[in-house]
């Protein structure tokens, strides 16, 4: 169980969608892997508090708790770093924003999720956060 654990990375990440169904996919510097926005949770954070800070310094958006809807905590291979697992917090949150590439993020792209399935995806946008779109 122990072992488990130390191959698992904790994080708050946000299905961001906006009114007309388009998703927001960002690409983190030096990787090919879009993925949703979002980060690390650091001892101590929540994971709301976590997504927060994450979205303000990797994209500029600054969310309120209330705009911002917890829809489970989803479980998927890691796709930038080799035999761990992600644990996420993930929350949805629907805006018009239009992103602004910070920190760490290469590319900040709103797609369809038709045409996000054709783009080289980390494995818990295409096998869990891809499926909950259709379902919003």
């Amino acid at each position: 169980m122990r072992e488990a654990a130390s191959r698992t990375i904790r994080i708050a990440a946000a299905l961001i969608d906006e009114e007309a169904g388009r998703v927001l996919l960002v690409r983190k510097t030096g990787t090919r892997w879009f993925m949703q926005a979002g980060g690390k949770i650091e001892a101590g954070e929540t994971a709301l508090a976590a997504l927060q800070r994450e979205l303000a310094e990797d994209i500029g958006l600054e969310v309120c708790a209330q705009d911002v809807r917890h829809l489970g905590c989803f479980s998927a291979s890691a796709a930038n770093e080799h035999n761990m697992i992600v644990e996420a917090e993930l929350f949805h949150i629907r805006v018009r924003h239009a992103p602004m590439a910070q920190a760490e993020i290469a590319e900040a792209i709103w797609v369809s999720a038709a045409d996000a399935a054709g783009l080289p995806l980390a494995p818990l946008t295409r096998y869990v956060v891809l499926p909950l779109v259709r379902t919003l």
